[in-house]
Formats: structure tokens, sequence, C-alpha cells
């Protein structure tokens, strides 16, 4: 099939790709490559997957309304995982036209694009995030969403919401991924793993914030790209009289992906020091402005859907990860 991948020199994003061109599918890689953080790293992804011939990738920022536009006419995808997005949730505290640009904007461009070109199916990236401060655990797909903490969760939110509104008025099937803190090689360097690495590595002392005491739905970016590549096979259809009644459009769905075990920010830099062999020096520091205690998925409806649940072992992940750190740099 004919796929773009939105965000294809982000993260995730990369990887994603990079299993669609081994499957043999031909895949345009979009990505404005933008200085968010060292713009080395997203050339260094990408070289990762420039020996596909079944891979294109295209330079483009996905506020450009006029030019994506133009490329989804060109290419007639036939489905489309969007992953593009302004990241980071202290960022948008200082910086939130940025997330209204790239994540409002650019979303709007996609479902666009979709639309007027009979895309059979648009996944995108949610975020943990928006569940905010609940305080009801595990956080489940039908649990209110309404009261944010960051900008970044608000536009994520909001883009759960404009899919919808496609799906109910123009029949388009998407699906949004809600993920839970990402981690891997090749990862973000503003994410807790690359920061407290290079940090103990360096002899630094690493940032421990509301005095260590919270916790995350840490989740290994193979396990992530596996959930991924399943449901985007899964099309939302209205095949039951149950869906046909529904308040929400029965060409929509919505579904966390997580590991499903939450990990205390303690036992999470011990994994760094177990795979680094070097310990930590570490600064207690308060709770920062849009951050969240705990994360935790309940993953019951994807794993029922597709069969799956992410299973990689932290520490099993965190040596993958200190070892490309080291072999990177």
């Amino acid at each position: 099939m004919k796929y773009l991948v939105t965000g294809a020199a982000g993260f995730i994003g990369n990887y994603v790709a990079e299993k669609l061109c081994s499957q043999g599918h031909e895949v345009i890689g979009l990505d404005n490559l933008n200085d968010y953080y060292d713009p080395k790293l997203k050339l260094a992804r990408l070289q990762r997957i420039e020996h596909f011939t079944n891979f294109t990738f295209v330079k483009l920022d996905i506020s450009d309304r006029d030019t994506i536009a133009a490329l989804f006419a060109a290419e007639k995808f036939e489905r489309v995982i969007h992953l593009a997005a302004q990241a980071g949730v202290r960022y948008s505290i200082e910086n939130p036209m940025a997330y209204i640009d790239s994540n409002l904007t650019g979303m709007a461009t996609i479902l666009e694009g979709c639309r007027h070109n009979n895309v059979e199916h648009l996944v995108y990236a949610s975020s943990s995030s928006v569940y905010g401060a609940n305080k009801k655990i595990p956080f489940s797909e039908n649990d209110r969403v309404d009261y944010p903490v960051s900008l970044y969760a608000a536009t994520k939110k909001s883009n759960e919401l404009m899919a919808h509104t496609y799906s109910h008025l123009y029949s388009l099937p998407t699906t949004g991924l809600r993920f839970f803190t990402v981690y891997g090689p090749w990862g973000r360097p503003d994410m807790a793993p690359f920061l407290f690495t290079d940090a103990v590595v360096n002899d630094r002392s690493i940032k421990v914030f509301n005095q260590g005491k919270m916790q995350r739905d840490f989740t290994y970016i193979d396990d992530i790209v596996e959930g991924i590549l399943r449901i985007q096979n899964v099309i939302p259809q209205p095949n039951t009289e149950a869906a046909a009644s529904s308040e929400s459009s029965p060409f929509y769905k919505l579904y966390n992906i997580g590991n499903n075990t939450p990990v205390e920010l303690e036992e999470f830099i011990r994994c760094i020091e177990n795979a680094l062999g070097k310990k930590a020096v570490k600064n207690y520091l308060p709770m920062q402005d849009g951050d969240v205690v705990r994360t935790f998925a309940d993953i019951t409806n994807l794993e029922k859907e597709i069969g799956f649940k992410p299973e990689t072992k932290l520490q099993d992940g965190i040596n993958n990860f200190v070892q490309w750190f080291k072999d990177y740099h």
C-alpha cells in the first residue's frame, strides 16, 4: 500500500516508516526538521532508512495548507499515520504558538487531505497527557478528559475532537492512540532517559522533580510500533446496531497504548544506574508546572481489538537505550 507517515524524522515516526518499508509498502515520509532539538539527530534517524528504495522523504511543515493539499492530491495515499507534532509539555508553557501552528493547524491540514482524497484510514498520535491530573487509575478511554494541565495536552485533546468531527461528518475512519511515555534507542533528547543518561555519564547531577514521587507508564518503542501497525489494519466501520445508536461516530476509535505497569521515578533511575554501572547524583526539586504525578494506561480495549499488549521489561528497554546512547555519542 501507499502510506504517508508524518514526523518521519521523529522518534516514533522514524521507526514506523522503517517497519512499513521493510514490509514492502511505499512510504512518503514527511518532516519539517525543526530545531526544537538538535536536527542532527533527526537527520541521523533518516539515514537509518534512506537505503529503502520504497521510501521518499519530503521536507515540509504540516501547517503549510496549500502544499499539504497538493501533496495529498498528487500522491493519493491509501493510509495516513500522523505522528508529527510539536512535542513537550514544558516547552508549551513558554512557546504556546508553536503548538497552535503544528498541533492544531497541522492536524486540520491532515484531516482535510484525508477527507478530499479518500484515505481509507487515518491513525494519529494523541497522548496520555490528556488525562491531566486524573485521580482515577488506571486511565481509561471512557474517563472524562476535560481538564488538561498543559497546552500540549489541550492540543492533543483538541486533535481527538477534530478527528471525531471529521469521522462524524465525512465518514472518515480515524483512530487516535494515547501514547504513554515512549522510550528507547533514538529517543528524544528532552526526555528523561536521554537527560538522565547524559548527566550520569558526564558526572552531572540529575533533576528529580516532585522529590522523586512520580510514576510513569514507560512504554518501549518496539511495543508502540507494534501497536500502531496492528491497529492501522483495524479500520473503524459502522457494523453493529450499537455503533449506529452510539453518541460517538462509528468511524471513530480511541485507544490507550502503554505498558500497563507504572514505575516510580526512583526505580527508573536505578535501571539507568544498573545499565551504566554508575550512580546518579540526584538533585531533588518540587513539582513542575504542567506535570502530573502519575500515568497508568488501561489497555483492555487495545488488547481486545488486536490481541497485543506491551510487555518489554523496563531494565531490558533501558539497557538497549543506554547501549544506543553510547554508540551514538
